[in-house]
């Protein structure tokens, strides 16, 4: 193997503090191996009481000691924080694990570095790079797992003890665009998955919709694990319906055409979407979730019948079946806000007009105005979310990656840019506070009159605040 030589800013400083016991560990010597530019790096010290790491890191920056009691904390340097943390081993408390906190963390300074090596998930996790020397720590093959691209367990008994690390597994090869050892599935399906805390999934799924050059691995990954199943039974239905083959020619490896593999595939084009308009982390997952869940719905409302001279698979009804029951999902998982961003209210809206767009479309010859009004209205102003998720519902028909926008959604877009149609133009013209004025007191008749004077807004019937304070002189005056 080629020499490793492992740089970041402060790797200097960390040999002088701590000479040949200091060690990087984690995603950072992983990426080192994969030839990539790593990002945070995890240090580990060894041979040193977790007081003394402290008074040695005190006086160069800023020591927090949120983690103290699990032998980590957290030192910052010109901006940049590290995780230091002493070599751990994990122990289960009780008969079993459930969860993160059914796990006892044992930090000491005397543990053998590939103690703390074989406490970790994977084998390609298992590795440390001394930095003193450059010299790769690697007692459990880690480094020819990285080069065959596999992911392994690294102790098969301990596995079971922390139920994320099937969620792991499912993220690594999603992200790292690894291959799971057919050994890891019998290991998952023993797994009680009931402890893992709702937001610790919701930062894996996250991160395999987010973080995957092709989400979709990480999601049959879920499903091959079992955990699709037992954390995610809306979703796991879809596996079990099937699709028109004439609409949905789409089929997986073994030639089924099922709403599952639709989704998957949708999911890659909402993705590679997000990517090449280049969406802040927020719209992206956005798009990504909705993609997810848009036809979950399917589950509940497919049906055969015969129509045009044959028997026909049918879903009427599914966008409103799905939004509902996207809603239950993200009352489970506790999904509201994501760092700012109004993650559930966006997705809900979305999945819910996720044929609007195509509608417009199939109707262009005749749609008027009023039509694309409503649809921004009822998408809260996110027009360009809303076709790229019919796009990539779309896209989601075939395998092949799409380069951008198809006719469909760059006619849709141009179209709302023609009509000066945007989030903007449908925030209601008249207000509260201009009914007061004329006189009408706060409450259901008000929340009535502001409802009348949005439809008509939204029907085109005025542009313009001054025209639309003319209509409400008229209904408060009761002219018609």
């Amino acid at each position: 193997m080629k020499a490793l030589k492992a740089e970041f800013p402060d790797k200097a400083l960390f040999v002088e503090l701590f000479g040949p016991d200091v060690y990087a560990v984690g995603g950072f010597v992983r990426d080192l191996l994969r030839g990539i530019p790593a990002g945070d790096v995890d240090i580990l010290v060894a041979g040193h009481p977790l007081e003394e790491i402290i008074a040695r890191l005190e006086p160069q920056g800023k020591v927090d000691l949120v983690g103290r009691s699990f032998g980590i904390i957290k030192f910052t340097i010109r901006g940049k924080t590290y995780d230091v943390a002493l070599p751990r081993i994990d122990r289960p408390i009780g008969d079993g694990a459930r969860g993160h906190k059914d796990i006892r963390v044992l930090a000491d300074p005397n543990l053998p570095i590939e103690a703390d090596l074989e406490r970790r998930d994977f084998r390609c996790n298992s590795i440390a790079f001394r930095l003193s020397d450059d010299r790769l720590v690697d007692p459990f093959g880690g480094a020819a797992d990285i080069k065959s691209k596999v992911i392994r367990v690294t102790n098969p008994r301990a596995f079971p003890e922390d139920p994320l690390r099937v969620l792991r597994a499912a993220r690594f090869a999603s992200v790292l665009g690894f291959a799971v050892d057919p050994a890891v599935y019998p290991l998952a399906r023993d797994v009680d998955l009931a402890g893992l805390s709702v937001e610790r999934v919701n930062e894996e799924l996250f991160k395999i919709l987010l973080l995957s050059e092709r989400p979709s691995l990480g999601l049959e990954e879920l499903f091959k694990l079992g955990a699709l199943r037992r954390l995610f039974p809306e979703l796991y239905a879809l596996t079990l319906v099937i699709q028109d083959s004439l609409f949905h020619p789409e089929k997986d490896d073994f030639g089924h055409h099922t709403v599952w593999h639709h989704t998957r595939l949708a999911v890659d084009q909402a993705a590679r979407l997000a990517r090449l308009f280049k969406l802040a982390p927020g719209p992206s997952l956005a798009l990504d979730l909705a993609a997810l869940y848009h036809d979950i719905g399917k589950a509940e409302t497919t049906q055969w019948e015969f129509k045009r001279g044959r028997m026909v698979i049918t879903s009427a009804g599914h966008d409103g079946a799905s939004e509902r029951l996207a809603r239950k999902i993200f009352t489970r998982f506790r999904i509201f806000s994501w760092n700012g961003y109004p993650l559930r209210k966006t997705v809900l809206m979305l999945i819910k007009t996720h044929h609007r767009a195509s509608d417009l479309w199939l109707r262009r010859e005749s749609v008027t105005r009023k039509a694309f009004n409503r649809f921004a209205a009822d998408t809260g102003g996110e027009i360009e979310l809303a076709v790229y998720l019919d796009a990539a519902d779309r896209a989601g028909r075939g395998g092949r990656p799409v380069r951008g926008l198809d006719r469909e959604g760059k006619w849709l877009l141009a179209k709302f840019e023609e009509l000066r149609v945007s989030r903007t133009t449908i925030r209601p013209l008249v207000l509260g506070r201009d009914l007061i004025g004329l006189g009408v007191a706060p409450g259901p008749g008000m929340g009535r009159m502001l409802d009348e004077l949005y439809r008509r807004q939204l029907d085109n019937e005025f542009q313009t605040r001054a025209k639309g304070l003319k209509i409400a002189k008229s209904l408060v005056g009761g002219t018609p």
